[in-house]
């Protein structure tokens, strides 16, 4: 079991504590199963809400925030049974703009193990105007649950009713639907061509701007983030962040990283060169290598 949990497993229920350190293993990101969940429910007696709920000190283990020392955890309830965590990131020196919020994390986390549909979200603090407004942008937000300690469980709508989200701007699809841009890149570089499929799944249909980021340790671990765009512009997620945020689900260090990869389309209306830049800039020595694929 990796140490980093021992503080949160001392708030749970002792049959689900015992339960669930094996799965906390080095590599733990977040990440349970329908099998895992079935299994924790078996030996705890805890199932659905009472079993998210209990889980959300784990969630908050996976936080880091130096500058408010508030850590936010969240759990994201995949059509599939799973569930992913996600928990709030600050970047010390850094416009708090390049803070990834709890919700978002979770939300990235599915989106990037493939998850096509959430039904819920659990948190162990209310959801913010601007986790509500990023919330907003799933395919399912009209039937999204939201769950909260003490609190009645709650449709997104009770959070942010008269939303404003893609379909007020002619869009039919939402975050998680799945998207291929079609680009291409010349470059036989592996990593380069990571970055360039996760550029293709990305979600920017107000730019026009697909964008991912990967991040690559000394040891071969990769880390990705694709760009997710709000309807509302800024709780749009930068796939620098998305990705930072990956590593710091796993408690991996930024000092391991020895390479970054940002490749864009070539014909958007921004680009995320200098914000992911002063981003990496922050945590890392390494320059960014920029890509531009064609559309």
């Amino acid at each position: 079991m990796n140490t980093r949990f021992n503080d949160a497993l001392t708030q749970l229920p002792k049959a689900l504590a015992d339960t669930v350190s094996p799965m906390l293993t080095d590599h733990f990101a977040g990440h349970l199963s329908a099998e895992q969940l079935k299994e924790l429910s078996d030996q705890s007696g805890l199932s659905g809400a009472e079993l998210y709920l209990a889980l959300l000190p784990i969630a908050a283990t996976l936080s880091y925030a130096p500058i408010s020392n508030f850590f936010v955890g969240a759990i994201a309830h995949g059509e599939s049974g799973d569930i992913y965590m996600g928990a709030n990131m600050e970047l010390v020196g850094e416009a708090l703009f390049h803070s990834v919020h709890a919700e978002q994390s979770a939300i990235s986390h599915a989106w990037l193990a493939g998850e096509q549909k959430l039904v819920g979200i659990t948190v162990n603090y209310s959801p913010c105007g601007h986790c509500r407004q990023f919330m907003t942008e799933l395919n399912n937000n009209d039937n999204l649950i939201i769950r909260l300690p003490e609190q009645p469980a709650q449709p997104l709508t009770h959070y942010l009713p008269y939303a404003f989200g893609p379909k007020d701007l002619g869009m039919e699809d939402g975050l998680l639907d799945g998207n291929d841009h079609e680009m291409t890149l010349d470059s036989d570089d592996p990593l380069v061509q990571r970055a360039l499929r996760e550029a293709n799944a990305s979600y920017a249909p107000y730019s026009k701007t697909p964008a991912a980021i990967v991040l690559a340790t000394e040891s071969g671990q990769v880390f990705v983030g694709r760009y997710a765009e709000n309807a509302a512009f800024n709780p749009s997620l930068p796939p620098m962040q998305m990705a930072i945020n990956a590593m710091a689900r796993q408690g991996i260090g930024f000092d391991r990283i020895h390479r970054a990869i940002l490749v864009e389309g070539d014909k958007g209306q921004i680009s995320f060169l200098h914000s992911a830049s002063d981003a990496l800039g922050t945590i890392s020595q390494v320059q960014l290598e920029t890509y531009k694929a064609q559309s």
